[in-house]
Formats: structure tokens, C-alpha cells, sequence
């Protein structure tokens, strides 16, 4: 019989089912649960390490009954995948009682701290593979094998092996692998922030930016694509990632950009850019930020100032992209009977903007943890739906429960890749590896900080290709991070520089798997849909060589400087961005975009990148008038 081919989670029963939104609910609470420091309210004293086991084990359960072993096969689990899923509960609860004793007297209990470690490693290794493919697996048995042959090598790389049951033991047991800052993070503050998302959405918060996208930009020249930009940033800062960022607002934008007269694979490329810059969207980002603030040791506010002018740049050059891509091709603005009213809009759904002034107060005005303002921004929402959502009903317990279920289903991939990412950073560390290969790394940098500026995009970009984001950037932050700081960048630059080209891995062909699902939504060709992507989102491969050179831009500089800088890169932004369309008020001649190019590269570059960089500033700005004065009375006249 032929097997079919199904979405990946799909659930074929409704006892399966139950049994997934049980788990998925309960994994959930348990993160609500630890975050909100209840436990230590009531005196009940648990090592955090006992909650991320348990949390781990309930994503492991989810995955061996929703994941088949072979990808893309569609049947119900069988009974391995049972078999495993509870193998994975009971090791949980095991080691939720017994973690405690193995932790302090692992060295008593040898052989059953083995045992335990064997079981619980295969269990990882099969629910990473089911859900992720053999990338991060691949990763963590190199560095296995270097930490259990190093002494054997010469050289920076030498170091003392490892045996091999201490291997075992230190991957699953110890408190700085497994259970270490990533899973932390991703249970303690991300999930929080999953609730969130989940909760908006449920508001109808998808619904309310697509329509206040529409009503600001839809009567402009280009307005679909405008408002596949400006929905999609004010939805990506929801949810944090790309691919279910493309699917959300993708089937709105994708479908009115094409109706409008943009190209199908322009029409996909946009929303593809738009979506993932979502990951960088203040106020919520992705999960990749609220690890970049642990490692970093700074507040996730400062995360947020950080990234406001990288991503600020990022989409008003898509923006700028749309409008000029408009004007090039004659592209109306949407159709007056499409457009809502903003005031109609805002009356309909001011509610769903109170739990981000909710969320950046506590932040910022009362200093309070990630985890907790975003607690706080889900309470005061759950109250205000409980009086109305955007389209018109109010929300219900059943609601809450899709809300919980659903939260749950979104964080198992992220525990999973913290978890084993978790194994693979503590074992770098606790190996050498990390000395041996900063030590190369920044030998290469002392040569040329560019050379290693690009190498590091280039491994962001290529090991993105198997990888999430989050992965990437853990992986990347533990090895290239620190000679870049080392060297002398500012650390909070150098991670972000990571970041930034581990996110660009979505983008980027062969593997662009946000652009890949926009294709498929505009019936465009994926391979030309992704360099299409990269041709828009341009900026995103250029600012991050900018503000690891000028503090200025992650507003990490005195204000009349940050506001210089902001300036002149806007002027350049739209300069280049212009050349790239070959369109300012008027079609560009070759030559002219060249030109038009060049000044917006001297009005981009940072005033403290070298002597004499203001006055290249101001040379390109002044050029830029010119051009764009000259391109309009031409059209003028024409």
C-alpha cells in the first residue's frame, strides 16, 4: 500500500490528540509554573535542573508520537514511537526525584549514573533526529570524538581526553551541558513569551496588524507590498520566527502583492524578508535573543536598544524596496473597498497594543525579568479578551486551553535544540576545544578582522542551512563570539553579528527554507524566489560589518551621535537601495546606478570607521541630492 506524505505533527487520531495537547499543555504550565517563582512561594524547594527534565522529557514525548522516524510518512505511532515517548516520561520523573542525589554523589553512584545517561542520550539523539535531521547530531559526535581523542592531537588543539563513561555522564547529568543556560532559557523565558504570541493571536492580533497595515500604507504607491512589510514586522515581533511568520501572513500579502502587479517571485521574496527580519523585531525578537542577553549577562532591555537601529534599517529598506519597485512598474495602490479605516481599526482592537506597553514598561520603567513582564503582558491580555477579541466575541476557557496546547506544540522544537546545543557548548568548553579553536580564530583576525569577520558569516550562513537560528547562533556564540570580542569588537556587536548571519540562513540559497515556503504560496520558482530575497534584503548582509565598527548603531554612543549616524544610513540605505531597483523618481541609466550606488555606500559607512569618514558622508549625501534632483525633473519634464 502506498504510504502518503503529511505535514509533520499531524495527528491521525483524537486519542492521540489528547494525549499530544495534554503533554503540550503540561509542558507549558510547567514553564509558567517555574517562571512565575511560584514554587519558591509556596517553600517548595526544586533545583531548576528538576524542572528542565521535566519540561525535556514532556518534548520528548511529543515528538517520538507526532514524529514519525521516517520524515514525511503518514501514519499513527506505532508502537516504538509509544514505547519511546514513554521511556522518555519515565526517565523525567526518574530523574525529577532522583537528580538531587546523582547531582552531588554522581561518583557514588556510578554505574546507575551511567545507565541513566545512556538511556537519556539515545532518547535526545532519536527526538532531535526525528525533529531536526542529523545537523546538530552530526555537530555534537565531532566534538565527541575530539573530546575523546585530544590528547592525541598536537599543536593548540591538544588537550587531556575524556573517558568515555565521564563523556556520558557530563553530557546528561551536569549541570553545565544538558541543563544548562540554553534550556534554561528556553523554558524559563521563552515559553512565557510563546504564551504571549499565542495568546495575541488568539485575540485576534494577526487580524488587527494585517488591517492597521492595510488602512496606513494601502492608499500609497506600491500599498500591497507596503503592507506585507509593515504586517509582517509587526507580526514577526510576535511570534519571533520566520517560517510560521511567511505562513501566517503570507496567505493575505503573498495573494494581494500578486493581485497588485508585483512579480510572483518578488510578491514571495518580500514576504520572505519581511518575515524573517521578524527575528530582530523589538520588542519580542526570537528565542535567539533572550539567550544573546544570558550570555552576554545584560538585561534583555538592552538587547531591545541594541537591535532597534539594525532592524529599523532592515525594513525601511524593504519598504523603500516596495515603493520604488512600484513606481518602476506602475503598480497602483490597493483598491479603496479593500482598505478599512484606521480610526474603525483601532477602535476595534486598541487592546491587543496594551500588553506591549505592558511588556516594554516593565522591561524598561520597573526593571522587572523578561519572564515576568511577559507573565504580566499574558494577564492583562487574558482580561482583556476576556471582554472582547478583534473580531467582536470574547475569548473562553477553551481559548486558554488551545492557547496553553498550542504554546506547548511551539516550544518542543526550541527544547530540543537548546537541550542538545546545551550538550554540545558545555562539551567544548569542558574539553578545550573552544581554547584550540579561539586560539586559530583569533590568529586569523590579528592577519585581518575582515577575513574574519567574513569567514564567520560565511560558517552562520552555511551551518544555518541545517539549522535554526537559535542552534546557529548558540553554536557560533561559544566558538566565533569570543576572538571577535578578543580582538577588541564590542561584545554585544560581536554576538549580534552572529545572530544576524545565522538568520540570514533563511534567506540565503541553496537552503532558504523561509523563501521556500513563500515560493510555494506565489507558485514561484524557489532557487529564483531565494535570490530574490537576498536582492531585497540586502542590508541585512551589509549592516552587520557596520555596527560592529560604530557603537553608534547599536545606540551604544552619546544621542547627537547615534542620531548622526541613523541619518546618513537611511540616506544610504535608500541610495543603494534605489540603485539596486534602478529606479529613484525615474528608470536609471546603467552608469547612473552605479554612481547612485557609490554615493549611498559613502553615505552608509559609519563617520568613526576611519579619518576623514564624515566628510565621505557628507560628499555621498550631497552627491544623493543631486542625483535624486536630477532624476526628478527628468521625470518631470518626461
Amino acid at each position: 500500500m502506498a504510504e502518503k506524505t503529511v505535514q509533520r505533527g499531524a495527528l491521525p487520531s483524537p486519542r492521540l490528540g489528547a494525549f499530544v495537547a495534554m503533554m503540550a499543555a503540561l509542558l507549558t504550565l510547567t514553564a509558567i509554573v517555574w517562571s512565575s517563582s511560584l514554587p519558591l512561594w509556596i517553600g517548595w524547594r526544586i533545583y531548576s535542573e528538576q524542572v528542565l527534565i521535566v519540561a525535556l522529557a514532556l518534548a520528548l514525548a511529543i515528538t517520538f508520537v507526532t514524529r514519525p522516524a521516517r520524515k514525511g510518512v503518514a501514519r499513527p505511532p506505532n508502537r516504538l514511537d509509544w514505547a519511546l515517548a514513554i521511556a522518555a516520561l519515565s526517565l523525567g520523573a526518574y530523574l525529577m526525584v532522583r537528580f538531587p542525589v546523582l547531582s552531588q554523589n554522581v561518583f557514588y553512584h556510578p554505574v546507575e549514573a551511567l545507565i541513566i545517561s545512556a538511556i537519556g542520550f539515545v532518547l535526545l539523539i532519536e527526538g532531535v533526529r526525528r525533529s531536526m535531521g542529523w545537523a546538530l547530531i552530526v555537530i555534537l559526535a565531532a566534538v565527541c570524538l575530539y573530546a575523546l581523542f585530544s590528547s592525541e592531537l598536537t599543536g593548540p588543539l591538544q588537550s587531556r581526553s575524556i573517558k568515555p563513561d565521564r563523556l556520558l555522564t557530563f553530557l546528561i547529568l551536569d549541570s553545565a551541558s544538558l541543563t544548562g543556560a540554553a534550556l534554561y532559557i528556553a523554558v524559563t523565558v521563552v515559553v512565557p513569551f510563546l504564551v504571549l504570541a499565542q495568546l495575541l493571536l488568539a485575540s485576534g492580533g494577526s487580524a488587527f496588524f494585517s488591517d492597521i497595515s492595510l488602512a496606513l500604507t494601502g492608499r500609497k504607491r506600491g500599498g500591497a507590498g507596503k503592507i506585507a512589510i509593515l504586517g509582517s514586522a509587526f507580526f514577526g515581533s510576535i511570534s519571533g520566527s520566520a517560517v510560521s511568520n511567511v505562513a501566517s501572513t503570507g496567505a493575505i500579502t503573498i495573494p494581494l502583492m500578486k493581485d497588485g502587479g508585483y512579480k510572483p517571485k518578488t510578491a514571495a521574496a518580500i514576504e520572505a524578508a519581511a518575515s524573517t527580519g521578524g527575528q530582530l523585531m523589538p520588542p519580542i525578537m526570537g528565542a535567539a535573543a533572550f539567550l544573546l542577553a544570558e550570555n552576554l549577562q545584560v538585561s534583555y532591555g538592552e538587547v531591545v536598544i541594541a537591535a532597534i537601529v539594525p532592524s529599523l534599517l532592515f525594513y525601511v529598506s524593504l519598504f523603500i524596496f516596495a515603493d520604488l519597485e512600484a513606481g518602476r512598474r506602475n503598480i497602483a495602490r490597493v483598491p479603496e473597498d479593500r482598505i478599512p479605516p484606521a480610526a474603525q481599526v483601532m477602535r476595534r482592537g486598541w487592546f491587543i497594543l496594551v500588553p506591549f506597553v505592558v511588556l516594554l514598561g516593565g522591561l524598561f520603567a520597573f526593571n522587572l525579568r523578561p519572564e515576568t513582564a511577559a507573565l504580566y503582558a499574558v494577564a492583562v491580555l487574558f482580561v482583556l479578551s476576556l471582554l472582547r477579541t478583534y473580531d467582536g466575541r470574547r475569548i473562553n476557557w477553551a481559548d486558554l486551553w488551545r492557547v496553553l496546547v498550542t504554546s506547548g506544540r511551539a516550544a518542543v522544537e526550541i527544547v530540543l535544540i537548546t537541550a542538545i546545543a546545551g550538550m554540545i557548548i558545555g562539551l567544548v568548553a569542558r574539553s578545550g576545544l573552544s581554547f584550540g579553536m579561539g586560539f586559530f580564530l583569533v590568529q586569523l583576525g590579528k592577519s585581518s578582522l575582515f577575513l574574519l569577520l567574513m569567514v564567520t558569516a560565511i560558517v552562520c550562513i552555511v551551518m544555518g542551512m541545517g539549522l535554526p537560528t537559535v542552534g546557529v547562533y548558540l553554536l557560533l556564540a561559544s566558538l566565533a563570539a569570543p576572538p571577535l570580542i578578543e580582538l577588541g569588537l564590542n561584545p554585544m556587536a560581536a554576538h549580534l553579528f552572529v545572530l544576524y548571519f545565522g538568520m540570514l540562513s533563511m534567506l540565503t540559497p541553496p537552503v532558504a527554507i523561509a523563501a521556500f515556503v513563500a515560493a510555494n504560496m506565489a507558485g514561484s520558482p524557489p532557487m529564483r524566489t531565494g535570490f530574490e530575497a537576498v536582492r531585497i534584503a540586502w542590508p541585512a548582509f551589509l549592516v552587520p560589518f557596520l555596527f560592529v565598527t560604530s557603537p553608534a548603531m547599536l545606540l551604544n554612543a552619546v544621542w547627537y551621535d547615534s542620531v548622526f549616524t541613523v541619518a546618513t544610513a537611511l540616506v544610504g540605505v535608500y541610495l543603494i537601495t534605489g540603485a539596486i531597483v534602478g529606479y529613484l523618481a525615474r528608470p536609471l541609466p546603467p552608469v547612473l546606478r552605479l554612481l547612485v550606488a557609490l554615493a549611498g555606500i559613502m553615505a552608509l559607512l559609519p563617520h568613526g570607521m576611519f579619518d576623514g569618514a564624515l566628510w565621505v558622508n557628507l560628499a555621498g549625501i550631497a552627491l544623493g541630492v543631486v542625483f535624486y534632483t536630477g532624476a526628478r525633473r527628468a521625470a518631470l519634464i518626461a
